[in-house]
């Protein structure tokens, strides 16, 4: 494949596109805004969401879908709540074959639908993968040795975008588990802000270690009950992108829990922002999904009554402290 389309030009996406022109390929991004797209075209750097990074001459930008889409495969880096709407206006130009590659980590509100679920409602003849591991943005687009996972039910597309998109610092795993790679990366937000909270409260590495784990219990009931893998929600998408988001301030979900535990409100804290924390919307709709499954999610359900039902953070850690004792398999 010789050109790349991405759309959404945020850190992530702008990201992609340097993993992308390192590995070989063109690269079109689209950006809502068009003063984004005009920086990454005339000072070749997304001052708004990647600032301090120069880009690649050869990434080009534009606020037309249909410019990013006019490509051998399209990365779909828009936020996750917007997923729909994206894929609605897209889907007059998608070329016939094209394969949409999801990089948004989230559940969408109200249907509780996955992204994949999400692109194969709106595009139903679009081949699907989703590239998702531990990352930070600013650490790939600076060529930091990172690895991720590649998730495609097409053998071929799977290779064929796996030597597309690797290059020596960007390693790639490939998978045929779409829902194990999705659920790791869409739960970890909401449990980022559950570490960052008990960072803010100062109460201790002990405690957040039992959320990683406790969390990551979370993570594989729900990713079961939906169909995934034991062993993908173990790999680079979900222990990985736990372990690296639950514990660097770096992560958009964390700082923001950091924030809550100190005290701030949240919307107080959203002002302040122009990039999206996932978790602060997968948190209901995380939640939403373990009930409808019929799955335990304790930790989850407390980060939403924070974020979304006004519960008091002490009485809520207090809460989780004073669940009946079990066996640790349970």
């Amino acid at each position: 494949m010789s050109k790349i389309g991405i759309i959404g030009a945020g850190a992530w996406g702008t990201a992609l596109a340097t993993a992308v022109v390192r590995a070989g390929s063109d690269v079109v991004i689209q950006a809502h805004e068009a003063e984004v797209a005009d920086a990454i075209n005339k000072s070749h750097e997304n001052e708004m969401y990647l600032r301090g990074i120069t880009l690649d001459p050869a990434i080009r930008a534009t606020t037309k879908l249909a410019d990013a889409v006019a490509s051998d495969a399209v990365l779909l880096a828009a936020p996750a709540q917007h997923m729909r709407r994206v894929c609605e206006d897209a889907k007059p130009h998608w070329p016939a074959g094209v394969p949409a590659i999801i990089c948004a980590k989230g559940v969408e509100q109200n249907s509780c639908a996955l992204m994949s679920e999400v692109v194969a409602e709106t595009m139903p003849r679009v081949p699907i993968a989703v590239l998702s591991g531990p990352t930070f943005a600013a650490e790939v687009a600076e060529d930091k040795p990172t690895a991720v996972t590649l998730a495609c039910a097409d053998e071929m597309i799977a290779k064929v975008m796996m030597e597309t998109l690797s290059s020596p610092h960007f390693r790639i795993y490939r998978s045929d588990d779409v829902i194990g790679a999705q659920i790791g990366g869409a739960v970890k937000n909401v449990l980022a802000i559950a570490c960052g909270i008990v960072e803010g409260r100062r109460l201790g590495d002990n405690i957040r270690a039992t959320i990683i784990t406790r969390g990551l219990a979370e993570i594989i009931r729900i990713g079961l009950a939906k169909g995934a893998r034991q062993e993908t929600l173990s790999g680079l998408s979900g222990l990985g992108d736990l372990t690296l988001t639950c514990n660097a301030m770096q992560s958009r979900n964390f700082s923001l829990g950091v924030a809550l535990g100190e005290g701030r409100k949240l919307d107080d804290v959203l002002a302040e922002r122009n990039s999206v924390a996932e978790g602060v919307y997968t948190a209901s709709s995380i939640t939403d999904l373990a009930r409808r499954l019929d799955v335990e999610a304790p930790i989850c359900t407390a980060v939403d009554g924070v974020i979304n039902h006004f519960a008091d953070i002490d009485a809520t850690i207090a809460g989780l402290l004073a669940r009946p004792l079990k066996e640790e398999t349970a």
